[in-house]
């Protein structure tokens, strides 16, 4: 097994960047902003043959009682629990603070290995700037630079020194990627959670409690996922801290990578022109979608109503997709929500058959031409698949450039309802077939060749006088 190591701290210490260093990845948003980091974020890293798995957390205030802190707290103690290392952070530059003797008060009480690390140390007398931290009878200090990588390895070499080495294990397959996207507030968070059976993320009746996109794998009815919880999507006209940009663009990245995004929908809250837009970034980077219409619970008969009816005029583009109508804080719905997941990633990774597609283009042609421009007629000769996720389609033939947009959407139905491809984009490719004649020049004619066609055409003008 992976040792775990955990990192905690107060905030604005450092954490999220040692956990990107470690992991070698900008997986952590990192700026200078205390309580960026809110919930639990997990990582893979490597020293020579010894692997290791990483976890970054919030800024860690045992003492707060209720509020964002208190779960944040929360959230680090889970961590502390399930760590077999605890990484404890402090600032080298601010020196020792009281909220660094009530950390260490509680992970000694918590009775796991701790490596006390001061970090922000370049440019200063190391030794001289961890003095002060022994203070903290938690061992000797290890001054280090996160930013600069100063020490770093040091202090890994040192951490995994107990550890056996690893035999290399094949890579397991870790499923489809779920990204669960929406509005603030529209119950992401808790779907998550409800998905877990825990409280693996902060769930908090406050938008934008979810800053970072997080990865959570997990296990239900036999098959493996990667949940990703992201950070809330607000019209663009009401993003102003540069933080929340960053989620944004966090977000998005997180729906690219991955192979279905369930779009979460607040029943109790009107159907806006921004869940339109998030459908249809969605739908441009295309992956699979599904739609869960969380807060279903206690809404009234007239109001479910105008939902769907909402629904349907708002998101009319996304009729490929599954609509569910779910309580995530009762738990209503998630079996059969999560079956439209299945189906909808079995859609996107399709293999579809070359000899199929052709015959299915050939039966729709016959059924419906595509429309003469002038005197030509497009040709559409043959058909296979170009990718996957989602699965596109590539038509050979001549003139293609002139079909137009609604008989591309015909075939796309085509191909569609053929394969039973729900959930998923469909994206149908043309490739022009190229005339082998049309940029070849006649070549130069020879001197004699010249002469014959002169007495050619002189004895032409004689004959014909």
């Amino acid at each position: 097994m992976k040792p775990t190591l955990v990192i905690v701290g107060r905030p604005n210490v450092g954490k999220s960047t040692l956990f990107n260093r470690l992991t070698r990845s900008r997986d952590a948003i990192v700026a200078d902003f205390p309580g960026l980091t809110r919930d639990r974020h997990y990582g893979h890293g490597r020293v020579g043959e010894k692997p290791y798995l990483v976890v970054d957390t919030g800024g860690f205030e045992p003492v707060a009682k209720d509020g964002i802190l208190h779960e944040m707290a929360r959230q680090t103690t889970q961590a502390i629990d399930e760590a077999d290392v605890v990484v404890f952070m402090v600032d080298g530059r601010d020196g020792l603070t009281s909220q660094d003797r009530v950390i260490g008060e509680t992970l000694r009480k918590a009775g796991r290995p701790v490596f006390l690390v001061v970090n922000k140390t370049e440019g200063m007398q190391r030794h001289v700037v961890a003095a002060e931290f022994h203070e903290l009878g938690l061992g000797d200090p290890l001054a280090i630079s996160s930013a600069h990588g100063d020490n770093v390895r040091d202090l890994m070499e040192l951490i995994l020194d107990g550890f056996p080495e690893e035999d290399e294990m094949p890579e397991l397959d870790r499923g489809p990627r779920v990204a669960i996207v929406g509005r603030p507030n529209a119950g992401k968070s808790t779907l998550v959670n409800a998905l877990l059976g825990e409280e693996r993320v902060i769930a908090f009746d406050q938008p934008g409690t979810t800053r970072d996109s997080i990865e959570v794998e997990f296990e239900r009815g036999g098959r493996r996922y990667t949940l990703i919880d992201t950070a809330g999507i607000r019209r663009r006209g009401k993003v102003f801290e540069a933080i929340e940009k960053f989620s944004v663009i966090k977000t998005l990245q997180a729906v690219e990578d991955s192979n279905v995004a369930i779009l979460v929908l607040d029943a109790k809250a009107d159907i806006s022109d921004q869940d339109a837009h998030i459908a249809g970034f969605i739908l441009e980077s295309g992956r699979s979608l599904v739609i869960a219409v969380n807060k279903w619970d206690g809404l009234p008969p007239v109001d479910r109503e105008t939902v769907k009816r909402n629904i349907a005029r708002k998101l009319n583009f996304t009729g490929f997709a599954a609509i569910h109508y779910i309580s995530a804080l009762q738990g209503a719905g998630l079996d059969s929500l999560m079956r439209s997941v299945n189906e909808a990633h079995a859609a996107a990774m399709a293999k579809l058959s070359t000899p199929k597609l052709t015959r299915l283009l050939i039966a729709a042609v016959e059924k419906q031409s595509p429309p003469r421009i002038g005197t030509f007629r497009p040709k559409l000769r043959y058909a296979h698949q170009g990718g996957m996720n989602p699965p596109i389609i590539v038509i050979h033939g001549t003139s293609l450039d002139q079909v137009p947009d609604s008989y591309k959407r015909y075939l796309e139905k085509t191909f569609r309802d053929a394969f039973d491809l729900k959930g998923t984009p469909l994206r149908v490719e043309f490739k022009q077939g190229k005339n082998p004649f049309a940029e070849k020049k006649p070549a130069p004619m020879t001197e004699s060749e010249k002469r014959a066609a002169h007495r050619k055409r002189i004895l032409g003008r004689k004959k014909y006088g």
